[in-house]
């Protein structure tokens, strides 16, 4: 054996011991790079995992982007953008960003920042002329950098029709909040005297060239965005943002966002100390917190791999920090995860309800590891024992509970048959999701919970008033359980079938015609391709959309005509006239 082979030698059990260490899957992008992913091309294992999880996971698109080099290297649509018109996803399909338009704002506001025109460290009170929260001087304590970090004490969301409340001292520790990013884009817009989405889109996108991205509806995301599906793979409409939301809004494709990420890999656009500031732990993050994490008991246990940045969140791994986060407004979902010093990351969307079920094993395809952000989320996978038992469960009926055990041997907890319940109401299988509900009571019958979900099966099965009888047991197990006393009292109010009859009709929203009628003494509504919801009163005038967490609010003129209808909910208020 000459010197040249044996050096080659070396150098490859070197790198293979490299890659083990880095943890396994890593060397796939290496691979890849040199055009050994197979004889489909350099992409073609990655590929091929992405289509048979979406398959597995009941996912109908998606969209994958790779950074690499600290550009981007590869991207792909996979699946359709409709289950219905099966048009597929392509390289320009919109998504629904979701949360992760909370890290393009963040990005945005710290150009700003270096721009001396927003103080990261002042309150936000001196840009607004007017309180944002009502008599609570804490609010003096908020700043750029406490939002951007979700500390601020705000929830993720106010509470539907009551004013927004400052929980804990700002600063304190973590609670992610949407509010927060809202209460700050106001600032942001006072102080450029712009609109959210015509900021970013001077200070981020152009320059960025994503332009294929905005926080409000374009009239080509008419052709060129998924329609958002269900857990059951059920079209269920699509977002078409009026307004900018800072926290939520941002429509754009894979290859776009990746841009993005590669500038923030870079530290393109920021000051050299403003882009290290981003990246830098801000707060642990407690653990088992992910979200709205205001009102939990005891006293946090900050973890010691997660923590949050400035607009993004951080894990500590064996093979090295990456930054993170993730997006998820029900229907859609999306992941990203980037490493600044392998310059490398990964881009997830999806259009359905599945989505993050099956993320785990396309960010193990190019980063391999440990992936703490990912056990924090703690979705469940797509393989889990109760997804394989729904399945059984749609092919043999509710019997086969009785016996089922999972791969270990253990019956399924409460919270995992109360899941199997609810994706069975997903599939419209009232009666199988009715019969699983009874079985957790007859399991659990101390627990409120198991009650709220039977009586919520019952509604949906047409059964209104054993769908009070369980939500009443619900309540007098636990008084506290809000949805329980909400639903009941819903249950209970009587709208005289005269006023219902003059909200039939059809209403002109942005996102679609929505269709409203009468049968009997109960309202319903719909929008076409969507599955009809019933609006429960609440008063005369407010109705409460069944499974939706949106309140239906009827206006009319003064002449007493019913002129139009408000959907409100997220924090968000649409207008629909009425056309019909």
């Amino acid at each position: 054996m000459n010197f040249a082979t044996r050096f080659l030698l070396r150098a490859a059990l070197a790198a293979a011991l490299a890659c083990v260490a880095a943890g396994g899957r890593v060397c796939l992008a290496q691979e890849k790079s040199k055009g050994a992913a197979g004889p489909g091309g350099r992409w073609s294992r990655l590929e091929e995992t992405v289509a048979r999880l979406l398959r597995e996971g009941e996912v109908p698109g998606a969209a994958v982007a790779v950074v690499r080099g600290g550009r981007v290297e590869w991207h792909k649509g996979f699946g359709v953008k409709n289950a219905e018109t099966k048009e597929p996803v392509d390289d320009a399909t919109v998504f629904e960003a979701a949360s992760l338009s909370k890290p393009v704002f963040a990005y945005a506001v710290l150009k700003l920042v270096d721009q001396g025109k927003l103080d990261l460290d002042a309150p936000l009170s001196k840009y607004l002329p007017t309180p944002y929260v009502e008599n609570d001087e804490r609010l003096n304590l908020i700043t750029a950098r406490i939002v951007l970090s979700h500390r601020t004490g705000f929830p993720n969301w106010r509470p539907e029709g009551q004013p927004l409340k400052i929980h804990f001292t700002p600063g304190e520790r973590f609670s992610y909040s949407g509010e927060g990013f809202v209460y700050l884009q106001k600032v942001v817009e006072r102080v450029t005297g712009e609109p959210l989405d015509a900021f970013v889109r001077r200070t981020v996108f152009a320059p960025l060239g994503m332009h294929r991205s905005s926080y409000v509806w374009r009239d080509e995301y008419e052709s060129a965005k998924a329609y958002a599906h269900d857990e059951a793979g059920q079209v269920a409409g699509r977002n078409k943002p009026q307004q900018a939301n800072a926290a939520a809004s941002l429509n754009t494709t894979a290859e776009d966002y990746a841009r993005f990420v590669a500038a923030v890999i870079s530290g393109e656009g920021l000051k050299a100390a403003t882009a290290r500031e981003m990246l830098r732990p801000q707060v642990w993050v407690d653990e088992g917190c992910r979200a709205n994490c205001i009102n939990r008991e005891g006293v946090p246990k900050p973890s010691k791999t997660v923590a949050w940045g400035l607009g993004w969140g951080l894990q500590l791994t064996p093979d090295g920090e990456t930054f993170w986060h993730w997006g998820d407004n029900g229907n859609t979902k999306a992941y990203v995860v980037a490493s600044k010093k392998r310059r490398t990351a990964l881009v997830f969307f999806a259009n359905g309800a599945n989505g993050l079920s099956v993320v785990h094993e396309i960010v193990a395809e190019v980063f391999g590891g440990e992936q703490p952000a990912l056990a924090l989320l703690d979705y469940e996978r797509y393989d889990s024992p109760s997804r394989l038992l729904l399945r059984q469960v749609l092919a043999k009926g509710p019997a086969v509970l009785a016996d089922y055990r999972d791969p270990k041997g253990a019956a399924l907890t409460e919270a995992e048959v109360n899941r199997l319940g609810y994706r069975l109401l997903a599939r419209k299988k009232f009666e199988e999701a009715v019969e699983v509900f009874k079985t957790n009571v007859g399991r659990f019958p101390a627990s409120a919970n198991v009650y709220d979900s039977l009586g919520e099966a019952y509604l949906k099965a047409g059964e209104r008033e054993l769908a009070a009888a369980n939500y009443r047991k619900a309540s007098e197990l636990d008084p506290k359980n809000a949805n329980a006393s909400a639903m009941l009292k819903r249950l209970e109010t009587k709208v005289g079938e005269d006023v219902l009859a003059a909200y039939e009709g059809e209403y002109e929203a942005p996102f679609g015609v929505l269709r409203v009628w009468r049968e009997g003494a109960r309202l319903f509504g719909q929008v076409a391709g969507t599955p009809k919801v019933e609006l429960l009163p609440e008063s005369e005038t407010q109705f409460f959309a069944t499974g939706q967490n949106t309140l239906v609010v009827f206006v009319r003129s003064e002449a007493g005509e019913v002129t139009h209808l408000l959907l409100r909910g997220g924090g968000n208020e649409t207008r629909a006239k009425k056309i019909k």
